[in-house]
């Protein structure tokens, strides 16, 4: 489980990690557009809450991730991004792991506060193919234009300064305690710091750590006492 503030990198973490380790790497906001686009049951359900303008409650959420649990590609072992992000899902996810062969460990990836504001905030995008560069590590060639086909790069709505200070907020208030839950039933947390590291190096880091707790993790198959 990969667990973080925003603009901690789990999204880019996860991506690396499956691709050393083999696991799918499932992040919630991918498997509910998934759900839309086939047009499931559960799907269509997400959909008329989310029109309504509501969240998903926590039911409809794990529904939706243990259907996808469930799924050939996962018995070896997965990435979980985004999921738990509540009590009651980690108390659900902490369920359902009992008697089941895996060994979760949530992996905390910790980067410094001001590191992370000037991350989010340094975020820019290309509206027209949603490249996105970073104006500080990872700068167009030219200033506030897009590499790939000149459009003029954006700011999200969510990257400004007021709205970053208040996502944080949100995290430590409702998202941290989803690690304390998780310890409660015993499941092993990690904390990688990673404020220092680029994306692959982060993810080499956790797989380390990984094979230190349950040995030697193959790609594609992943390692019956390290899930």
């Amino acid at each position: 489980m990969l667990f973080g503030a925003p603009g901690s990198g789990k999204g880019t973490t996860g991506k690396m990690l499956t691709k050393l380790t083999g696991w799918p790497h499932l992040a919630t906001g991918d498997l509910l557009r998934e759900q839309i686009a086939r047009k499931t049951p559960l799907g269509l359900e997400m959909q008329s809450i989310l029109a309504s303008g509501q969240l998903a409650p926590d039911d409809l959420v794990s529904r939706m991730v243990w259907d996808r649990l469930g799924w050939p590609d996962c018995a070896s072992g997965f990435l979980l991004d985004g999921f738990p992000r509540t009590i009651p899902q980690a108390e659900g996810l902490a369920t359902w792991f009992q008697g089941r062969e895996f060994r979760p460990v949530l992996v905390h990836l910790w980067v410094e506060y001001n590191e992370i504001l000037r991350r989010l905030t340094g975020r820019r995008t290309c509206p027209t193919c949603g490249a996105i560069y970073q104006i500080d590590s990872n700068p167009p060639q030219n200033p506030g234009r897009c590499d790939h086909d000149g459009a003029a790069l954006t700011t999200r709505e969510d990257d400004k300064e007021e709205v970053v200070l208040q996502r944080l907020q949100t995290y430590q208030s409702q998202t941290w305690p989803v690690a304390e839950t998780l310890k409660r039933f015993e499941i092993q947390v990690e904390a990688i710091d990673c404020g220092e590291l680029d994306p692959e190096g982060v993810a080499d880091r956790i797989v380390t750590r990984l094979e230190r707790i349950g040995g030697k993790l193959k790609k594609g198959i992943g390692s019956t006492s390290a899930r």
